[in-house]
């Protein structure tokens, strides 16, 4: 179910090099539940017109408060990392499909991999499946150390595997290079967020079946009227059929699209 509502900023760190962490408190969190579902934020003051999609990261429904993770890359996210508590943000959400957790039961396997901001919408479906009992490992990758966050947050839950570009810290290069290096530890789902290459690389090393990927996408109205954020079907016969990534997404199987 989507609502507009205003949310509190209870918080606000930099938890990494231009990466905040931004809590909010509001009614809206009895809404979200599916891990990787966004919010669609409006960005304080006069100036932009379009909104923010910040998936959400972390839901406290005890406290009503949510956690989004974002990086500052322009005008709009730099207005809101100046936020303090108190503020209050036009939020609309929550939108989106995100990560189906039913088809994991106790004792079975779910391997984790996110790259860069591709990591926060991870960490929700962590606790959902660490409190089903689903072993969980994961695997990271940062541009460099400065990057690196939330690696002990993940690994209360089980093993984290940290790789970045300048080998700064973890291993030197990219996360795939963990993909071979598992230990025994045969997933029975896989779940990644981050930029295409990754994704890419996921869906040709893992069963497409039971690999489920988060598209990033730029998103305009985020409620599917646009068309802006499309991406194609697999084994679609027509130009015009295409799955909406903010409406049908962001989460697919892929065996479901063409990247």
């Amino acid at each position: 179910m989507m609502s507009q509502a205003m949310m509190t900023v209870v918080s606000q760190t930099e938890i990494a090099k231009d990466i905040f962490e931004l809590r909010l408190k509001g009614a809206l969190v009895n809404e979200m539940g599916a891990p990787d579902q966004f919010l669609h934020i409006r960005v304080p003051g006069d100036e932009l017109l379009l909104r923010r999609p910040i998936s959400i990261a972390a839901i406290d429904a005890d406290k009503e408060e949510c956690v989004i993770i974002y990086r500052t890359e322009g005008k709009g996210t730099t207005i809101i990392s100046k936020l303090t508590a108190g503020d209050e943000l036009d939020i609309l959400g929550p939108l989106g499909n995100g990560y189906p957790i039913d088809m994991l039961a106790a004792g079975q396997n779910a391997l984790l991999i996110g790259g860069g901001i591709g990591v926060p919408p991870l960490y929700e479906l962590a606790k959902q499946l660490h409190a089903k009992g689903v072993n969980i490992v994961s695997c990271f990758g940062f541009k460099n150390k400065e990057e690196v966050f939330y690696e002990e947050e993940f690994a209360s839950f089980g093993k984290v595997n940290i790789a970045t570009d300048d080998g700064s810290y973890g291993k030197h290069g990219f996360v795939t290079q963990y993909f071979d290096e598992l230990d025994g530890f045969v997933p029975d789902a896989v779940f990644a967020c981050g930029p295409k290459g990754l994704l890419v690389a996921v869906s040709k090393t893992f069963d497409p079946s039971l690999t489920y990927l988060s598209l990033e996408e730029r998103m305009a109205c985020g409620i599917g009227a646009c068309y802006g954020c499309v991406c194609d079907k697999k084994n679609s016969t027509s130009a015009y059929d295409n799955y909406r990534v903010c409406v049908e997404g962001p989460v697919f199987r892929a065996e479901e699209i063409v990247l």
